[in-house]
């Protein structure tokens, strides 16, 4: 991909950034109890609103009225499984984008049940990690667990069979993201090894994917692509002065918020 084509990408993501701050949208999470403080206060920096509503009893009717759903099996039981379904079942009939993030999916039948049933709901993005994405493609993951234990590149493959068969995005994460709807691909840098150290740092990656995919119902690929590098460059600036996890876990929250709309055609870490 040439520079000018990556600064063509830049730009709508830059006018997704600012859509983001002027609309706030709402984004409905039904998340992980690990992550729900720090996704909520991602999604705040970024300049959304979160509402983490995922009672059986009112998720699916929510979801009418969000500009977006983000689905996380982190800490899965069977009543948020039924309520996760249920939800997903709404924002389609909705036209609600919902993005899936498949954590751990791999590990028990349980899930491996709960994500099949979930994919069939058709989310418009799914975020997760190589080993992630390479399970849900059928393939032979290192993963265990919640951890990534196989490199980025060797889930692009995975990636693009899953984006083509289930007409969706798929963004995988970490130390070099890459973003495939099938056709287009982009690979996005930046970020800091200290990321994946901070406890739910991709489950707020996730909440933040639906911020912008409610600013871009016509165009996941570009709400994804536009989130990861908000993440990236946000990543990078509160890395400098962080002395670790704990320090970089608020630092990085500040440099979400302090992102100027320009930044991302500035500091593009499309690749």
């Amino acid at each position: 991909m040439t520079p000018n084509d990556l600064q063509a990408l830049a730009l709508p993501s830059q006018s997704l950034l600012a859509a983001v701050r002027r609309d706030a949208p709402l984004v409905q999470c039904l998340t992980n109890y690990v992550s729900m403080n720090y996704a909520a206060n991602a999604v705040l920096a970024i300049g959304a609103s979160p509402a983490m509503v995922h009672a059986e009893e009112e998720a699916p009717e929510f979801a009418r009225i969000a500009g977006a759903l983000v689905i996380n099996i982190g800490t899965l039981s069977s009543p948020w499984l039924q309520s996760m379904l249920l939800t997903a079942q709404a924002a389609k009939a909705a036209g609600t984008p919902w993005v899936l993030d498949p954590v751990a999916h791999h590990a028990t039948a349980f899930r491996r049940d709960a994500i099949e049933r979930l994919l069939d709901l058709e989310p418009a993005i799914i975020r997760g990690n190589a080993s992630e994405i390479i399970a849900l493609a059928g393939g032979h993951s290192a993963g265990r667990g919640v951890d990534a234990r196989d490199a980025v590149a060797q889930a692009e493959q995975s990636a693009r069979d899953i984006a083509v068969q289930r007409h969706t995005v798929v963004a995988v994460t970490g130390e070099v993201d890459y973003v495939t709807d099938g056709a287009r691909a982009v690979r996005i840098a930046g970020g800091s090894p200290l990321m994946p150290r901070v406890t739910a740092t991709g489950c707020a990656l996730s909440a933040v994917v639906g911020a912008f995919a409610a600013v871009s119902r016509d165009d996941p690929y570009v709400a994804a692509l536009a989130a990861l590098s908000c993440f990236a460059i946000a990543g990078q600036r509160a890395a400098v002065q962080a002395e670790g996890p704990g320090s970089f876990a608020w630092r990085f929250l500040d440099a979400l918020a302090a992102l100027e709309d320009d930044c991302l055609t500035r500091e593009s870490p499309l690749r």
